[in-house]
């Protein structure tokens, strides 16, 4: 049979090549690219590259699908609910072309597999990512192996793309990031590290789930198993199903009996079997702490033991570091060691209320327990007599804020997370403004444009591209900046170093240093994937940074030396000084105006490196000074509550 002609108009590159080029088009099969994300931004992105004809794609992703991500990333079906993001994505986009490779990876982006040498693989990375932390690890990465990366947000209606390449644009550090009005949610279900995460779970993933309307997947599910989708995970998922089917009905449940054992249902299925279920997936928990799955009659008899203090003594309200249980004092002021109800399992006086919890006064898990019983029972109550069908959350709602108070502090207590009160509850939950696909399609398309100018070095090409709320112009593109000379990243100079870190001592590395130069690499955190700074003591030089990679024992004989210098060694340049310009305008005076605002929700403004924390006050911090440190931001000027939480793509 005849090859196909490729330069026929029923080619299917026939329009991509016309468009592209032939040179770089025929360049694309083989070039690999890096996605990290596959959210709103990253399925539309991902889409785009397999249409585009990138041959070679990787898709890094930690996240699982939630049934909310389904209204707007398209690459995902109902039956793939709780399924790894990154293989259901890379498994759907194949069909769109069948001439493309795409190697899909469940993990996080900061694991330290994924190093310098790894990175170096790639031709350009694409980033489609909602968290601060990540997106300034993949930077820093990329300006050490000088690798293209084009930088993307979202937010509503907004959306940005930057172009980043080390030498001949500012790098993502290189602009501090101002402070942030937006929350970004990217591991709120599956790896929660605040205590805002868990608020958001617990009033708009868990809430909807118990009490919202009812999605039933039977038939898709029917659908996928005719279909000779995977026997396994089809029949894991109808359990899934089945079990929150069961809750569902239980809390609907007229009967006395059913419905008082709804709370109880309810706690074990989240609570105890779904973390079971998330700690099955091994590699999730491979650098991280695991969480604990928490058990209902344990608690409620005082039989619990959490991280070494039992249930009545665990105040999670408090500091990571534990407090004696003399010190911890229930909602009556009584020790948390007696009972928290006359009969010992159920609320006490001041919670039957509902009205003696809108004060600071932190919670037990036990005082948690009863209230997330006590709020469930409440609200199961409501459905029944039949007047609301559905209910959500609304903070002036006290049975859905005890719910969410509840739920949010017992998955904090899971993941070892600091609590909250009632009161600072109230304060932070808001309303979440949904992710626009449209506006994630826009900037994936964008993406993948300046992706190919970096790629035929059409470097006098490159803009920042702003997507903004303006029907007379809702595009808009500016020249990108050269790098800031004064950039804690991006003006470092890089040298690789391959090295056995348990090995190599400090002293093998550096000359004319005088402390720890006995100790390894290793034992001072810097392994495969970390980063050695030098830094010259009058601050005359540039930084020298290190990273750290094991060499390949294949290559390197056994009796080798256990580290290998870069050759030539690097040369750090003069730095920058700066030069602080003194105001015209008194800075009581000086508007509080962003010149030029960050491409995304951050959770953090943060400098690049040698940040420094503020040594904490005695007196009781402004409610906006708390909030901030909980990743919420109020707006200058106004000692007033924001309640409004922003989550993005």
């Amino acid at each position: 049979m005849a090859p196909f002609d490729l330069s026929s108009p029923m080619s299917r590159s026939f329009h991509a090549r016309a468009i592209l080029g032939p040179k770089l088009h025929d360049q694309l099969p083989n070039l690999k690219v890096l996605i990290v994300g596959a959210g709103g931004i990253g399925c539309e992105l991902l889409k785009n590259v397999v249409l585009a004809g990138f041959g070679q794609i990787t898709l890094l992703d930690l996240d699982t699908i939630d049934l909310s991500n389904l209204n707007r990333q398209f690459l995902f079906r109902k039956k793939d609910v709780k399924q790894s993001k990154a293989i259901v994505a890379a498994r759907t986009a194949s069909a769109f072309n069948p001439n493309v490779q795409i190697k899909p990876i469940h993990g996080d982006v900061k694991d330290p597999q994924f190093d310098l040498a790894w990175f170096k693989g790639f031709d350009v990375v694409l980033n489609a990512l909602d968290n601060l932390d990540a997106r300034r690890h993949v930077n820093k990465m990329c300006m050490a192996g000088n690798i293209p990366l084009v930088e993307s947000g979202t937010a509503g209606y907004l959306g940005q793309v930057q172009p980043l390449l080390k030498d001949r644009t500012e790098c993502f550090d290189c602009i501090p990031k101002p402070t942030p009005k937006n929350f970004p949610v990217c591991t709120i279900r599956s790896t929660p590290t605040q205590p805002i995460h868990c608020i958001v779970w617990a009033k708009s993933y868990l809430m909807p789930q118990l009490f919202g309307e009812d999605e039933d997947s039977t038939s898709e599910l029917d659908e996928a198993e005719k279909q000779g989708e995977n026997a396994q995970e089809v029949a894991n998922l109808r359990r899934e199903a089945q079990a929150f089917k069961s809750v569902r009905a239980a809390l609907r449940s007229k009967d006395k009996d059913t419905s008082s054992s709804a709370a109880k249902m309810a706690f074990q299925k989240v609570f105890y079997h779904d973390i079971l279920n998330l700690l099955s997936m091994e590699d999730m928990w491979r650098f991280r702490d695991k969480p604990v799955p928490l058990d209902f009659n344990l608690i409620q008899s005082d039989q619990f033991i959490l991280r070494g203090q039992v249930t009545s003594a665990i105040d999670i309200s408090a500091d990571s570091i534990p407090r004696p249980a003399n010190e911890v004092r229930g909602l009556d002021g009584r020790p948390n060691g007696s009972p928290v109800g006359s009969n010992g399992s159920g609320p006490s006086s001041s919670t039957k209320s509902g009205h003696g919890l809108k004060d600071q006064r932190s919670l037990t898990l036990r005082d948690n327990l009863a209230l997330f019983a006590l709020g469930t029972e409440r609200l199961a109550a409501r459905l029944t007599t039949g007047k609301e069908e559905t209910i959500l959350f609304d903070k002036d709602d006290d049975d859905t804020l005890d719910f969410v108070t509840a739920a949010a502090n017992l998955r904090s207590a899971a993941y070892g997370i600091p609590g909250k009160s009632r009161w600072e509850v109230k304060e932070m939950a808001g309303n979440i403004i949904p992710a626009i696909a449209t506006t994630n399609a826009i900037i994936s398309g964008l993406i993948v444009l300046q992706a190919l100018h970096l790629l035929r070095e059409a470097f006098d090409s490159l803009r920042n591209v702003h997507a903004q709320f303006k029907p007379s112009a809702p595009l808009s593109a500016v020249k990108l900046s050269l790098p800031n000379p004064r950039c804690g990243v991006c003006r470092d100079a890089y040298a690789f170093l391959q090295c056995d870190p348990s090995r190599v001592t400090l002293a093998e590395v550096l000359e004319d240093f005088d402390d720890n130069l006995h100790r390894t690499l290793e034992s001072l955190n810097v392994t495969k994937g970390k980063f050695l700074s030098i830094a010259d003591e009058d601050g005359e030089l540039e930084v020298i940074t290190l990273p750290s990679a094991r060499y390949r024992e294949s290559n390197h004989p056994i009796d080798g030396p256990p580290m290998i210098l870069p050759d030539p060694l690097p040369e750090p340049g003069q730095r920058v000084k700066s030069i602080t310009p003194r105001p015209s305008t008194p800075p009581s005076m000086l508007p509080r105006i962003q010149k030029r605002p960050a491409p995304d929700g951050m959770d953090e403004a943060q400098p690049a490196k040698r940040a420094r924390i503020a040594a904490s006050s005695n007196s009781s911090p402004r409610t906006s000074r708390r909030l901030e440190e909980d990743g919420l931001i109020l707006i200058d000027g106004d000692e007033s509550v924001d309640e409004d939480i922003v989550v993005i793509d």
